[in-house]
């Protein structure tokens, strides 16, 4: 069958098809695939909504459970799907703030594929009446794409949008 990619543009994706999945219940970053963007020459935005991701409170050991946004731009490289997939499952043993989850799920990406722009936005569920939401962004330096991040930054909660996993 001839799915328009060829088999060197799929190098190291390993995880897609393969029915032995190992689930990882400690942070693992090293699951994480890549393949190559397969149309570079153009701007898009890939997004993936994550409503049931779940990390552990690094103080008492109480689990938190949030949706994460993931919206990047592109550039020559992409996460593979079910490599996030797996990645995300991996914070489920693991003890760190919101805020930090956020911030090392979009550094872990940045490392992976080098994205011309990309956001992370985690909405908790509240736990003891207070939920948490952080939001980080980043932008290539130098490029449009910084400038992007600083005005998606200063705007991004000026009209807060429905929030639908509460």
């Amino acid at each position: 069958m001839n799915t328009g990619r060829k088999d060197e543009q799929l190098e190291g994706v390993t995880l897609l098809g393969n029915q032995g999945t190992d689930y990882t219940f400690s942070y693992n970053p090293e699951v994480l695939e890549s393949f190559d963007n397969q149309h570079p020459n153009r701007d898009y935005f890939v997004k993936f909504n994550c409503p049931e991701f779940t990390t552990l409170c690094p103080k008492t050991g109480q689990p938190d459970f949030a949706t994460i946004y993931i919206s990047y731009i592109p550039d020559v490289k992409m996460v593979e799907s079910k490599s996030l997939k797996l990645y995300l499952f991996s914070f489920r043993n693991h003890g760190d703030f919101h805020e930090d989850s956020v911030n090392i799920i979009m550094n872990d990406l940045i490392k992976l594929m080098n994205p011309r722009y990309i956001e992370v936005w985690g909405k908790f569920t509240p736990r003891g009446g207070i939920s948490i939401d952080p939001y980080c962004n980043y932008g290539r330096e130098g490029t449009k794409y910084e400038e992007m991040a600083d005005y998606r930054m200063m705007n991004h909660d000026l009209y807060p949008e429905t929030i639908t996993n509460r």
